[in-house]
């Protein structure tokens, strides 16, 4: 499968794309940065270092933006690490980010192959914004984009109602959830059923794969920081999941849904609204995963990194 790839890479990012290239079902065909857990030069590069740990060259991946579209930029360190890989200090990239940028780099890309790629976005979702605006057909030639973001009946983990992606640039958000392309939502209502355990961080442990054993030293920081909020050593394998079912969708149960981004509320900026409401489900092109089997995706994750 040709994936497109946009993120701001941090830790789940990381495994996200250690997931993807390992996995013998996609075909990575570029990536874009963006601003959230850590700056968009830093995620390009931190990409650069993950594809490095699994041997991987020649994959175009490109800066994208900075700042979001409305707001001022704000970045994830305490969730991350000031490097994104949980300041583990890891060896400099083999190469610098390619020429270009990334919200260009997906209309290029889309109108090369019309219908062909899955974009999938496991960052704030400004690039895609950016490209719709700049291209109003943009959304005739993706057939579908998977969204790692939102949650349509969890609770939020920036504020009360806002997931985290979204919470950087609703706007942006907004654009992508009412551009008329087919959408995946996959967040927090399935993400956070989608728990490491202490099995599965042993099983990690062990390993001596070098994309696990990378997995095990960025981890380190992203397990500490969930047991502080938590109560427990764990983590959301967020991003992992929404890498998992853009390859393999019977990984949830999804339902389809109008989708607003709400961006005036003075406590619910940021917030994914779903109508769920009974009958008003048929037309919408977007849908929502609302279920998870954890368990076998969980194993298919460690089978695939360990």
């Amino acid at each position: 499968m040709p994936v497109l790839l946009d993120c701001d890479t941090g830790i789940d990012d990381a495994l996200a794309i250690l997931y993807l290239v390992n996995s013998g079902l996609c075909d990575l065909v570029a990536v874009g940065s963006v601003h959230g857990n850590v700056t968009a030069l830093t995620g390009a590069r931190n990409t650069i270092r993950v594809l490095d740990v699994a041997g991987l060259s020649g994959i175009p991946v490109v800066v994208g933006a900075d700042r979001p579209l409305a707001q001022p930029v704000d970045i994830s360190a305490h969730i991350h690490g000031a490097d994104g890989l949980g300041n583990t200090n890891q060896p400099a990239p083999s190469a610098d980010p390619a020429q270009g940028e990334a919200a260009q780099q997906i209309i290029r890309l889309a109108r090369e192959r019309p219908g062909e790629l899955t974009l999938l976005a496991i960052g704030p979702l400004t690039n895609l914004g950016l490209a719709l605006l700049l291209d109003p057909d943009l959304a005739k030639l993706i057939p579908h984009v998977v969204v790692m973001g939102g949650a349509a009946i969890a609770p939020g983990n920036v504020t009360t109602h806002a997931e985290a992606n979204i919470w950087h640039d609703p706007e942006a958000a907004n654009l992508v959830f009412t551009a008329g392309w087919p959408v995946t939502m996959v967040g927090l209502d399935v993400t956070m059923k989608t728990l490491l355990s202490e099995a599965d961080q042993k099983r990690i442990e062990d390993s001596q794969r070098d994309t696990a054993r990378f997995s095990w030293d960025i981890l380190q920081f992203y397990l500490d920081r969930y047991q502080e909020f938590m109560g427990f050593r764990t983590c959301a394998l967020h991003d992992p999941l929404a890498a998992g079912i853009a390859l393999e969708r019977s990984f949830a149960t999804y339902r389809k849904a109008e989708l607003r981004v709400e961006l005036r509320g003075e406590h619910t900026r940021g917030m994914t609204v779903a109508d769920l409401r009974p009958g008003r489900q048929a037309e919408s092109p977007v849908e929502l995963a609302l279920q998870v089997d954890a368990e076998a995706f969980r194993e298919k994750f460690l089978d695939t990194i360990c």
